[in-house]
């Protein structure tokens, strides 16, 4: 595959679905520029962001009482244009929420796009500081939707 091409646009990934179901494959891992995905048949879409960026200077949601600037608060960022989703259904407790300790493979939310619910890991350990978007909010590729603090 050329190396120009984006092997994470909406309709390559249609066409890696299509090709997993003609040759009865379950999974599908995929890089490319330090992003990977993981396509899995039955299962979920599970992107991993290959490093936090810094804070951005966004008015926080939900705070907790802290020091909430400098280079040991990182946020969490939405890997994909979609649904935010706080918890696994709305009878359930959300997977994080402020004052929780978490590790990098800790999922903190659900991103839904194109009716797939795609598991989002931390993939940073902390404390989670702040949530940033509220549940069913439309998220953006790159919107920060937690705030979390490194030092633990």
């Amino acid at each position: 595959m050329a190396k120009s091409s984006n092997v994470f646009d909406m309709e390559r990934l249609l066409q890696y679905v299509d090709f997993m179901k003609e040759n009865d494959l379950t999974e599908i891992d995929l890089e490319q520029d330090g992003q990977k995905v993981r396509l899995s048949r039955g299962g979920v879409v599970q992107p991993i962001a290959a490093a936090p960026a810094p804070a951005a200077a966004a008015a926080p949601a939900n705070e907790a009482p802290a020091d909430d600037e400098g280079d040991h608060i990182v946020t969490i960022d939405s890997p994909m244009v979609g649904t935010f989703y706080g918890s696994p259904n709305p009878d359930s407790p959300a997977f994080v929420k402020v004052g929780d300790s978490i590790s990098s493979d800790t999922t903190v939310c659900i991103v839904e796009a194109m009716k797939v619910f795609n598991e989002i890991s931390a993939e940073v350990s902390g404390k989670v500081v702040a949530i940033l978007v509220n549940d069913q909010d439309p998220v953006d590729c790159g919107k920060p939707m937690f705030k979390v603090d490194t030092r633990g």
